[in-house]
């Protein structure tokens, strides 16, 4: 019995990014408005509700769960959950998505409860425009985060970057400098059109193409056909083995053909498509049904036939989806 999901142009869905809080002790710029209203605690799902579905989704074929938020590391009995989730038979990694500000004291315990790999957020190293970025941040607290990070034993680490034109893009290279002296993966990312977040995108757009053109000035790249279950591309640096560059550029290189995942809400939605306002609220499902996974499954093919084929976003800077990123899954 194929018990693989699958959308309706037949793509494996085998990639599931959960997002266990709304929340974060940051508030950066291009994620959320400065003024942030919260999920009441009674829209948000249990640990217990996560675990449930986490178990479900593996069941049918996911191999792949990232946590993400909000910041994860903030919802209490988040390193429990991990040590569950990491153990559902048939699951082949979890990793976890973080702003690194937690790392401090919970990187080792992370590691410990199955956790094999990190993506850490890091747009500036410089302390004052990181404060400017995240706008209550700490870059010295994320970068002794990063360095318990690394002593913890996790199989791969990778640095997030989000690159925008006259905030960041000056410091890329330098960013990359960092990632390679401690032998880290660093990826950018091209600024998604989530949420109003007070100003426009599209002055700030940076391309990967841009981003890479800065590297190329420096170091010399080399392509790379590897994959790490998710939507960036990857090159090595001649010279450097243990580290790899990835772009992740939704607008630029747009990936949608091979994607193979979706994104559970903390509130319970199934966003199918990142880029899109459909979802499916599995919330509503699993109260009506405690005890019986089957309307849930059903509910899920369902809702897998109308994934759309691709987003629609464009580097324009008009908002073209309301909710926020904190509130997508990362």
């Amino acid at each position: 019995m194929d018990t693989q999901l699958r959308d309706g142009f037949g793509r494996r869905i085998d990639y599931l990014r959960i997002s266990v809080t709304d929340r974060c002790d940051f508030r950066c710029v291009y994620c959320m408005a400065e003024d942030m209203k919260f999920l009441p605690r009674q829209q948000v799902l249990t640990l217990e509700e996560l675990e449930r579905l986490a178990r479900l989704f593996v069941a049918n074929g996911v191999k792949k769960i990232r946590l993400t938020g909000g910041e994860p590391l903030v919802r209490p009995g988040i390193v429990g959950l991990c040590e569950r989730i990491a153990a559902l038979p048939g699951l082949r990694e979890l990793v976890m998505t973080t702003n690194g500000s937690q790392l401090g004291k919970l990187a080792r315990p992370l590691a410990d409860a199955g956790v094999r790999r990190l993506n850490i957020s890091l747009d500036t190293l410089r302390p004052e425009r990181f404060k400017a970025i995240t706008r209550t941040g700490d870059l010295a607290q994320v970068l002794a985060g990063i360095d318990a990070a690394r002593e913890a034993g996790f199989q791969r680490i990778k640095l997030n970057c989000v690159v925008m034109r006259g905030r960041n893009d000056d410091e890329v290279v330098e960013l990359v400098d960092h990632a390679l002296a401690r032998g880290l993966d660093i990826s950018f990312i091209e600024e998604m059109p989530l949420g109003d977040v007070g100003r426009s995108r599209g002055e700030s757009f940076c391309s990967g193409d841009q981003v890479r053109e800065l590297i190329g000035q420096r170091y010399s790249l080399l392509d790379s056909a590897e994959q790490s279950g998710g939507p960036a591309r990857y090159v090595r640096l001649a010279g450097y083995p243990d580290s790899r560059i990835g772009f992740i550029s939704p607008h630029s290189h747009n990936f949608c053909a091979t994607c193979n995942r979706v994104r559970l809400t903390v509130e319970g939605r199934l966003l199918l498509c990142l880029g899109h306002e459909h979802s499916l609220d599995l919330r509503a499902l699993l109260r009506r049904y405690p005890e019986s996974d089957a309307p849930l499954l059903q509910a899920i093919q369902a809702g897998l036939a109308h994934k759309p084929l691709r987003h629609e976003f464009s580097a324009s800077g008009e908002v073209q989806v309301l909710r926020f990123m904190n509130a997508s899954g990362g």
